[in-house]
């Protein structure tokens, strides 16, 4: 009994290491990725996804910093070799309270999310934790059952 216990704690302790970390191997080229990503001009018009850019060049700087910003919190965590996915997603967070004191429009606030998403896919990020849902809708749809 003692033994089959003792196997039992074993497994859920090794469980938890592997699957409860939710730790992101980083691809080498990642770094690469965030570089490219930090010096193509954002905000403008694209009409792939239909967004129309903002015209505004001074808010559009401003829009691009604070998305730049993001882009150095995940790169450091990248360059840290062991980040997990709350915290990704907790950069994900302090990145779109940065835009807090900004009024965006419905495009310009999708545009946002989707840099996100952009660089959730760098890093393999699966999810956001719903602060993108909250961001765009003020909610996130999976909490409302």
């Amino acid at each position: 009994m003692k033994r089959t216990t003792n196997i039992l704690i074993g497994l859920t302790i090794l469980s938890l290491i592997a699957f409860g970390q939710g730790k992101i191997k980083t691809t080498n080229d990642a770094m690469d990725k965030f570089e490219k990503f930090k010096a193509k001009e954002k905000f403008i018009e694209d009409s792939t996804i239909l967004y129309p850019g903002n015209n505004d060049v001074a808010m559009r700087r401003i829009l691009t910093t604070k998305i730049d910003l993001a882009v150095d919190d995940f790169k450091t965590l990248a360059a840290s070799g062991k980040a997990t996915n709350r915290e990704y997603q907790e950069k994900i967070k302090v990145g779109l309270e940065r835009f807090a004191d900004i009024y965006l429009d419905t495009e310009d606030r999708e545009r946002v999310c989707q840099y996100f998403e952009e660089l959730m896919c760098i890093v393999g990020l699966d999810s956001s934790n719903g602060y993108l849902n909250n961001f765009m809708y003020g909610f996130d749809p999976r909490n409302n059952k």
